[in-house]
């Protein structure tokens, strides 16, 4: 089954990739490796999830805003490379969580984004070796960024 017929399978439409708002890229692909830059929880109806997982949000709402920069780079990716049908694995994501000092739930917050990874792309394409770590702070105050490292075929 394509990634798109999977897509609407899971009754899941993707948004449009944004352009970078700064000066970088989206994603470098190098040989067999797609390089994708740090995306955040853009909502479809504007702005993004914003906040201190453990002051502002809960842990279940920023589980939501993982799976919301899932959908992002998903679409960062299709726009990247053309056809999510290429990815052969998803090799390395590297979760970064807005938190309080005192958080301790990092990784339940980043399964939000491993999580649609494996219903899109399956156990064995889909989970990758990862990383969850809490930041002071991120840009524009998101509540979560992800960037990740993906295998590609030709």
């Amino acid at each position: 089954m394509s990634i798109d017929a999977k897509l609407v399978e899971l009754n899941i439409s993707l948004p449009r990739a944004p352009s970078p708002i700064g000066n970088y890229i989206g994603g470098v692909v190098t040989g067999n490796l797609l390089f994708m830059s740090g995306v955040g929880p853009r909502k479809l109806e504007g702005g993004a999830v914003t906040g201190k997982v453990g002051a502002d949000l809960t842990t279940e709402e920023a589980y939501d805003a993982a799976r919301l920069v899932g959908l992002n780079m998903l679409a960062n990716m299709k726009s990247v490379i053309g056809d999510l049908d290429r990815v052969t694995r998803i090799v390395k994501v590297l979760g970064m969580v807005n938190a309080v000092p005192d958080f301790k739930e990092h990784p339940k917050v980043i399964n939000g984004y491993s999580d649609l990874m494996v219903e899109v792309f399956g156990d064995k394409a889909g989970k990758a070796a990862r990383s969850a770590v809490g930041m002071g702070s991120l840009p524009g105050q998101i509540a979560v960024e992800i960037e990740m490292i993906v295998e590609i075929a030709d």
